[in-house]
């Protein structure tokens, strides 16, 4: 297995609980918007310790960005990196991932499930061809919601949010069931992108199925 080390450029919080990661790109490193890689923190201690992030930035663009959600209440992966910083220097390994895009179809995201989202709808609004491709994102409550304002912007009318535990004003508090399904999609037919904890994307990709999808159709991490 390849590895690269890179140097991490910036790293900020972009809501409570997610930290943006901007890194040196290494010369002729690609992937296909969707796609990820396994990084670990080029430190003694953790460089061993492997955890698969996705790249949401163009893939044109001369650097690499990762979105990664911080777990604080244990000693990971993600809560060492809640204090890495920009000088900091990550250890890529080869590109992998199922998600990519197929055509026009709608997205299912939970929580930090939007990351290989996000790389794909930059891509289609770049190109102007976003239009006709649909995001339903559940998250806990509204502040979980990873770059609100750009998946707005770039959706417009059709960037649905479903919050589990709140009532926000103007969003129901309701999970992504069979019933939601049913109210929220006409074609069943389309194709089906689906990203989130594994529970999730299990009980939807099942609840797509069996309400006429097809293993072809529809997109997740296997």
């Amino acid at each position: 297995m390849e590895t690269q080390i890179v140097k991490v450029l910036k790293a900020f919080y972009i809501n409570h609980d997610v930290k943006c990661f901007v890194t040196e790109k290494p010369s002729g490193y690609d992937f296909i918007p969707g796609q990820a890689t396994d990084v670990s923190i080029n430190l003694p201690e953790w460089k061993d310790k492997l955890r698969p992030f996705t790249f949401t930035n163009l893939r044109e663009q001369n650097y690499l960005e990762f979105m990664i959600k911080i777990y604080k209440d244990h000693e990971g992966v993600t809560n060492k990196l809640g204090s890495i910083n920009a000088g900091a220097e990550l250890i890529l390994h080869d590109v992998f991932g199922a998600i990519q895009y197929k055509g026009k179809g709608t997205f299912i995201a939970g929580g930090a499930g939007i990351t290989p989202f996000i790389s794909i709808f930059r891509d289609l609004y770049k190109k102007q061809q976003i239009q006709g491709n649909k995001l339903i994102f559940s998250n806990k409550t509204a502040e979980d919601v990873i770059v609100p304002e750009e998946l707005q912007k770039m959706l417009k009318k059709d960037f649905l949010n479903v919050f589990t535990r709140e009532n926000v004003v103007g969003f129901q508090e309701k999970r992504i069931d069979r019933n939601f399904l049913i109210d929220t999609i006409a074609d069943f037919s389309q194709n089906f992108y689906v990203c989130g904890p594994s529970e999730f994307v299990k009980n939807i990709t099942n609840h797509l199925l069996d309400l006429g999808a097809t293993a072809n159709t529809v997109v997740f991490e296997k």
